[in-house]
């Protein structure tokens, strides 16, 4: 009975000493591994902070810091994209932190909207202002002027196609789905081909587009569809209860888009929205393919330069940083806002 027991617990012993072998040699090897992991990315950390100080020629970027902001925009006339980028900054912070002036925090979509008609003044000229063609925009302030006007106008055309894609009349719910899936099924620099070679094409002589005009037209169209999805997608979250209750208290059906699904659904489809804006602003670089020379294009173009030529690193590092950073602020605005309106 003795050795029986004894036996037994040899055996137990024997489990419990092939486990901790395992546990021992697992952890060996993770800590193997951890260590080469570590190892490999201090040596990398060490040659970039080394190739950064010692090796990088950052005269590329230091020398044409202003073709990078501004393109070709005329030199003495460039404080009139700063004025604008400046007004874009201000009206992004207060969108952020409530304005104590009512009248201001009532109209803050209408200030928005304003931004265009003040960065075509500015831009383009007029009124006083000396006039620069379009071939001159370039750099950041062309990549903004393009998301911007894109954005303000796709939002309204993509809540329009939304509700028309929950309509009862069978016509306009068939044709908005019709128009949202084939945009959705097109790859985009396809409608950017299209907006700056075939628009032209359709137009009647004399008349042209600006190639600027014709890039905010693809774009719009091109996002307006994906808006729409997002915003559909908020307006299914919102409950039936509040429409009947809405219909209850006497609200007309234009009320209760207005004051009830229209704040909700741009409300629960801000993370979505967000992710349009921020691949909108990327997708922008698209444009340096079609001759148009945004912030990537104008990296382009000093590459072509001979006195720059091989510098590619230093370029593309320089032009991710700005994107990157020019990303972050817009998450952060869109974070900032979601808590705000959540709080609200």
């Amino acid at each position: 009975m003795h050795t029986k027991k004894i036996k037994i617990y040899i055996k137990k012993i024997k489990i419990y000493i092939k486990k901790i072998k395992e546990i021992l040699f697992l952890n060996s090897l993770n800590n193997l591994l951890t260590i080469l992991l570590i190892s490999t990315i201090f040596i990398l950390f060490l040659q970039s902070f080394s190739w950064f100080i010692f090796n990088s020629k950052w005269s590329v970027v230091t020398t044409n810091i202003p073709l990078f902001a501004f393109g070709t925009f005329p030199e003495g006339q460039r404080w009139r994209p700063i004025i604008w980028i400046i007004s874009l900054l201000l009206i992004s912070l207060l969108s952020i932190i409530p304005p104590k002036w009512k009248w201001l925090r009532k109209n803050l979509l209408i200030t928005w909207i304003g931004m265009i008609p003040l960065g075509i003044f500015l831009l383009y000229g007029g009124l006083g202002l000396q006039s620069v063609m379009s071939r001159n925009f370039g750099g950041l302030t062309l990549t903004i002027f393009l998301t911007i006007c894109s954005s303000i106008f796709a939002l309204p055309i993509g809540i329009g196609l939304a509700f028309c894609r929950q309509s009862s009349l069978f016509v306009v719910k068939k044709l908005s789905s019709i128009y949202i899936d084939s945009m959705r099924a097109v790859p985009l620099i396809a409608v950017l081909f299209f907006g700056q070679l075939m628009i032209p094409l359709f137009l009647p002589l004399g008349l042209e587009i600006d190639r600027v005009w014709r890039a905010i037209f693809a774009f719009t169209l091109f996002v307006s569809a994906y808006i729409a999805e997002d915003i559909r997608g908020g307006l299914q979250a919102i409950p039936n209860t509040q429409i009947e209750s809405a219909k209850s208290l006497g609200l007309n059906q234009l009320q209760i888009i207005r004051f009830i699904l229209i704040p909700q659904s741009l409300q629960i489809a801000l993370p979505a929205l967000t992710n349009q804006a921020i691949g909108l602003f990327q997708n922008t670089s698209l444009m340096s393919i079609l001759g148009l020379v945004e912030l990537l294009g104008i990296g382009r173009s000093i590459l072509a330069n001979p006195k720059f030529i091989g510098q590619y690193i230093e370029v593309y590092i320089w032009l991710a940083s700005v994107y990157w950073m020019i990303c972050m602020i817009l998450a952060l605005m869109a974070k900032y806002l979601e808590k705000r309106l959540k709080i609200a």
